[in-house]
């Protein structure tokens, strides 16, 4: 069963958390794609109790029913993650991160170092503006414009995304319908699936309740200085990536492994972004050690 609550942070913001699992079980932190919220795609309850995983999510600020965290960077996730720890009373965890929760649990793993255990990060971006990476290069027309135009224009930028949010609000099923002509085969094959389907429409009315400000603040986040050094992370990464993504290019994921020392990286050859739904429960075994 599900346990819900409300954590008190800073400036007096709340998170929403929630948790499955063993209660006395070994802790990890999934943290949400982008955009997402805490309820979404994740192993079965079953799952994570047999896996003797006490799994921990939360709606990062300005999705669901979390305050929105103005300016935030990539890096404001590791103090989120670990109020939230204090407050569960966990002394160490894991942190597991799909897609634009990727970005987010290697926050934590650098940041984090004395707590954070091991990190698993699936289809994550890399940073922004970095030496030997083209960012932008595979990356469908619909990212590459969306971040673009959050590069050059965030006020016009955010507006958009406003407009966008209350029709998605209205019709969760229209963030998946506006990737379906962009994506590859296998991504399609996934998200014809009624289960996968249902919780992506589940985590997507779930992030826009309110606004589009978690997700108008992750994409400022991701193309702006992270605050915080990949080459600085000390405990173990393993990083999975589909060979064919186009949401999150697989050369963001060679770029991160060749920078975090002794991360190991897996390349699935023939499958994409959503090809990581396949992958959750492994990742979440690995992670929990």
């Amino acid at each position: 069963m599900a346990s819900s609550r409300l954590v008190q942070a800073g400036a007096g913001r709340t998170l929403a958390v929630e948790t499955w699992g063993d209660p006395a079980g070994r802790p990890v932190f999934l943290l949400h794609g982008t955009p997402g919220s805490r309820v979404g795609p994740s192993p079965r309850s079953s799952v994570i109790y047999r896996l003797g995983v006490h799994l921990i999510a939360f709606d990062r600020p300005g999705y669901g029913e979390s305050t929105r965290f103005p300016g935030r960077r990539v890096a404001s996730a590791a103090a989120d993650v670990e109020t939230i720890a204090d407050a569960l009373g966990l002394e160490d965890f894991a942190v597991l991160g799909r897609s634009g929760g990727g970005p987010h649990a290697l926050a934590c793993a650098a940041l984090l170092a004395g707590r954070v255990r091991r990190a698993a990060v699936l289809v994550s971006l890399a940073p922004r503006n970095v030496e030997g990476l083209d960012w932008y290069a595979g990356m469908t027309a619909s990212n590459e414009r969306a971040y673009h135009e959050a590069e050059l224009g965030p006020h016009r930028f955010a507006a958009a995304f406003q407009a966008k949010s209350r029709r998605m609000k209205a019709d969760p099923a229209s963030v998946i319908d506006g990737l379906i002509s962009e994506l590859s085969p296998t991504d399609r094959m996934v998200l014809a699936d009624s289960g996968i389907r249902r919780r992506l429409l589940s985590t997507y009315a779930a992030a826009f309740r309110y606004s589009a400000d978690g997700w108008i603040d992750d994409v400022l986040a991701f193309t702006t200085d992270w605050g915080f050094e990949v080459k600085d992370i000390a405990v173990p990464v393993r990083l999975w990536h589909g060979a064919d993504d186009q949401l999150s290019p697989v050369e963001h994921s060679r770029w991160l492994a060749e920078r975090i020392p002794g991360a190991e990286l897996y390349l699935e050859p023939g499958a994409a972004h959503f090809g990581a739904f396949a992958v959750l429960t492994e990742a979440l075994r690995w992670a929990a050690g």
